[in-house]
């Protein structure tokens, strides 16, 4: 079971689908929400979220919808997991914040720092290979020239 938040994975979800099917057309987000099986209403503020973040731009007008920003692989799966924190409302206290949060932040840290490495444009290729991303396909074989270094946390 992964260790983000649904939304944040609904989120690396939408810029993966983006990523694969955005052309010289934007994707709407009635395809987009067809596709992950959710109600656009539920998926706009996503979809929101990013574009004020830069991971995606917003196209206006009947034929409009969502582009990347940058390409696949200047979007880092940390970058749009630091852009589902802008929508999180909820703030820990009490013991929650005086003991639990100080005790995962060198945990949260490894996390942020492999979500780094991993980028939209792993998740496409992977995808367009119909591989389910893992280490293993994430670490380059000698013949890619593109180097993922998956350096273990402490």
């Amino acid at each position: 079971m992964p260790s983000l938040p649904y939304k944040t994975i609904l989120m690396i979800g939408a810029v993966v689908d983006v990523a694969l099917h955005s052309g010289k057309e934007p994707v709407s987000s009635r395809d987009l929400a067809d596709r992950l099986h959710l109600p656009r209403r539920y998926l706009e503020s996503t979809l929101q979220a990013l574009v004020r973040e830069g991971i995606l731009v917003g196209v206006r007008g009947a034929r409009g919808g969502y582009k990347l920003a940058k390409a696949p692989g200047a979007i880092s799966v940390y970058d749009i997991f630091d852009a589902a924190q802008t929508i999180e409302t909820e703030e820990p206290s009490g013991l929650l914040w005086t003991v639990v949060v100080p005790a995962l932040t060198q945990a949260e840290q490894c996390f942020a720092s492999a979500l780094r490495r991993i980028t939209v444009e792993d998740l496409t290729h992977s995808a367009s290979t119909r591989m389910v991303p893992t280490l293993s396909t994430l670490i380059p074989a000698p013949s890619r020239a593109r180097s993922v270094a998956i350096v273990p946390c402490p």
